[in-house]
């Protein structure tokens, strides 16, 4: 008898660890309402990709875009890689650019190595018409609805020798000059500064940076460890509300971390729809 059970519980075992080593892209729906919104606004949120292969011309990726249909797409950070060619994110762009607005805010990957690196990059968006917000505000009219996107950079920023890259000022420029009639979205790569998010009253703060975490164990544990949260994470994935901010934070499409692999944590692709309080 207690061979049989110590053969199940080997088999469970097993079954258990190849579910959750599973890394297919997943879609996470988020559904957020707001007395600010006249019309639907659908948005797809891009975050931690680190010039990950999705398939011949990134069609996996793609595919799931156009499916989803979004208004608009905001790229959350850490879509280039500081190790890896960027030649998987300049495949990306090149399929959904023409389709859909997209916005930018720099991650922490993108602001490693050197100057001349990162400007490589920044030429990619550029070629692209992707909009790098840095610090700025974008009012937009999406379906009736407007809102004020702001995006600030990453704090590693000051890595780069760039003109305006303290991402404190960033922060109280765009939370001064977004008007508060507004639906206002704050794009950012950290989930962690979510205490000096709160202070400029967002409505939305958009984000990605922990990986989910990168071992979960659902219903138990949302995450193990995040870069600069450590050890079970407060803020590693899923949908927060602090006072009248609702933050999302993308688990990101980055498909594993060198030597350490996602467990019961695929990457994903956010998906948020705006709608009107009724």
């Amino acid at each position: 008898m207690l061979k049989i059970i110590v053969i199940l519980l080997i088999i469970f075992l097993i079954i258990f660890i190849i579910i959750g080593l599973y890394c297919g892209l997943t879609i996470r729906n988020y559904s957020i309402e707001s007395e600010k919104i006249v019309s639907n606004v659908k948005i797809a949120l891009v975050t931690d990709l680190h010039s990950c292969y999705y398939g011949k011309n990134m069609h996996t990726l793609v595919d799931k875009i156009k499916k989803q249909n979004p208004d608009i797409i905001l790229l959350g950070g850490d879509i280039f890689d500081d190790k890896l060619s960027n030649s998987n994110t300049d495949i990306f762009l090149s399929n959904i650019y023409k389709k859909y607005p997209i916005y930018y805010v720099t991650g922490n990957h993108e602001c490693r190595n050197t100057l001349k690196n990162f400007k490589e990059k920044m030429a990619i968006l550029d070629k692209y018409n992707v909009i790098r917000l840095k610090g700025d505000v974008k009012e937009l009219r999406i379906n009736n609805s407007i809102i004020s996107l702001c995006g600030i950079d990453d704090p590693s920023i000051s890595n780069i020798n760039e003109i305006d890259n303290n991402y404190k000022v960033q922060l109280q420029r765009v939370g001064r000059k977004a008007d508060k009639n507004t639906f206002k979205i704050l794009l950012t790569h950290r989930p962690e500064l979510i205490e000096k998010y709160v202070q400029n009253e967002f409505d939305l703060v958009l984000c990605g940076h922990a990986h989910g975490g990168q071992w979960r164990i659902p219903g138990i544990l949302n995450g193990l460890y995040a870069p600069n949260q450590g050890l079970f994470p407060k803020y590693a994935g899923g949908y927060y509300k602090i006072n009248n901010t609702i933050m999302v934070v993308s688990r990101g499409l980055s498909k594993k971390r060198k030597y350490i692999p996602r467990f019961y944590n695929p990457p994903e692709l956010v998906i948020v729809e705006l709608k009107n309080k009724k």
